[in-house]
Order: structure tokens, then C-alpha cells, then sequence
């Protein structure tokens, strides 16, 4: 695999290009995979907000962490149970459902639905996308999952810098399991090696 050395800036400049080229009038679902606290998912994606703006599109900020299930569903077989992380925890009929569906009819989308830490329900209201609006998606595990994205982008770690930067040691298998189960790699449309957050590089076929 090739990689083209890039810069976070010029980075986000270049997703918003090819954003704001496949959006055209209508509404898009753009997904920033990528293993939780290893990868900069939330930080690439709130990145993009200001240069969509700039380019004119009306821009929705979603995280898939407020799409989680309840603690009682989540930790069912223990808090530290890789396999229940992988398969488990993400509410993807809740995201399907709240998110991407309403995006592709009425525009109006539920932007948080789970409180996590509180183990309660966030109570948000519907927030309407415009035509030609984007709603940027940040999680982990998107991929493979029956979602459909409009653009995916997933950021991809070595194996040897996934088990060193992974905050949850005790959740590298389920990540390890993406990666060969899935491959997340071959469904995105964009790869960007971050084995160093600093310096990202642009997989090129």
C-alpha cells in the first residue's frame, strides 16, 4: 500500500473538496471511522465542519458515542468483554433509524440520543438538514455494519501502533477482529494512516 505524507490542514481541505464535489443538492452521510482514543475520529471530524461551511453546506455534527446502548445491554456479559464491544454496544438500528433515514426524507435528524455516562436518555430534539447539507458521523466499528454512508473515511492503524495506543488494552481484540472480519480499509472510500496523529498519511491506490 502507498501512502502520500499529509498534513491534518491540507487534509481536511481535501476531504471538504471531494465532500462538497459528491454532495451536490442533495443531503450526505459522511462516516470518520476509526478505533476510539487511538485514532482522532471526533478531531477530523469536527475539522471538516468550518471548511463545509465555507464551501456553503450546512453542516451537522453526530457522534456514534450518543448512540450507544444502555449500560445493562452494553455490559451484559462484563464491562471489559471484547467481543460484546464489537457486536454489542453500538445501537445501529437506533443510528438507522434517528440519523440516516430521516437524512435521506424529511431532513430532520436526532443528533444524540444516548447519554453514556449518565446512562439516561439525552432528550435532544430533531435538528433539520437543508438540501445539500452534510452530517459528519465520528465512531468506531461504522463500517460493515449494514450503515450506509454516502462517503467513508476510516482511519487505519498498524498493528503494532493499535495495541500500543488504544486507551482500553482489554478492547484491542474486538478491534483486531474489524479489522479481519471487516476490513474496513477495502469498504472505505478514503484510508488515512494515522500511526502518528501528527503526521497522517493519504493511502493512493
Amino acid at each position: 500500500m502507498r501512502y502520500r505524507p499529509i498534513s491534518p490542514a491540507i487534509l481536511a481541505e481535501e476531504l471538504a473538496d471531494r465532500i462538497d464535489a459528491l454532495a451536490g443538492p442533495r443531503r450526505i452521510a459522511v462516516a470518520v471511522d476509526g478505533a476510539a482514543g487511538a485514532t482522532e475520529t471526533t478531531e477530523l471530524a469536527d475539522a471538516l465542519v468550518d471548511p463545509l461551511r465555507l464551501r456553503g453546506r450546512a453542516t451537522l455534527r453526530v457522534s456514534a458515542r450518543d448512540f450507544l446502548r444502555p449500560a445493562s445491554l452494553r455490559f451484559e456479559h462484563g464491562r471489559t468483554n471484547p467481543d460484546a464491544r464489537y457486536t454489542d454496544w453500538l445501537d445501529l438500528g437506533a443510528l438507522r433509524r434517528e440519523v440516516l433515514d430521516p437524512l435521506k426524507g424529511s431532513g430532520e435528524v436526532l443528533p444524540s440520543l444516548w447519554d453514556a455516562e449518565r446512562d439516561r436518555a439525552t432528550r435532544a430534539e430533531r435538528v433539520p438538514v437543508p438540501e445539500g447539507g452534510v452530517m459528519l458521523l465520528d465512531g468506531e466499528l461504522l463500517l460493515g455494519a449494514g450503515l450506509a454512508f454516502d462517503l467513508a473515511v476510516h482511519l487505519w492503524l498498524s498493528p503494532a501502533a493499535l495495541r500500543r495506543r488504544v486507551p482500553d488494552a482489554w478492547a484491542v481484540p474486538a478491534y483486531e477482529r474489524y479489522e479481519e472480519e471487516v476490513d474496513p480499509g477495502s469498504l472505505a472510500d478514503v484510508v488515512v494512516r494515522v500511526d502518528d496523529p501528527r503526521h497522517p498519511a493519504l493511502y493512493t491506490p
